[in-house]
């Protein structure tokens, strides 16, 4: 499990008015898997006013998604 420390410091990222900060938070976030985040990326991908925020936010918040589907079964 990632530490939660890190993953806090990515998701205050995503408030960043830089799209490129905000893309490279939603990179780490997807890298680390923490299914925490996903509430977050599904905010990104509702609201972000940049197009590549929000297909990058809904490719990380899947990409989590699954791994911890997979983690169930």
């Amino acid at each position: 499990m990632p530490d939660k420390r890190i993953v806090t410091y990515h998701l205050s990222r995503l408030q960043d008015k830089n799209p490129s900060i905000r893309l490279k938070a939603i990179h780490e976030l997807g890298l680390l898997g923490d299914p925490d985040s996903l509430n977050a990326l599904q905010e990104v991908f509702r609201n972000d006013a940049d197009p590549d925020v929000r297909k990058a936010a809904q490719e990380a918040g899947r990409a989590i998604f699954l791994k911890q589907r997979e983690q169930r079964v």
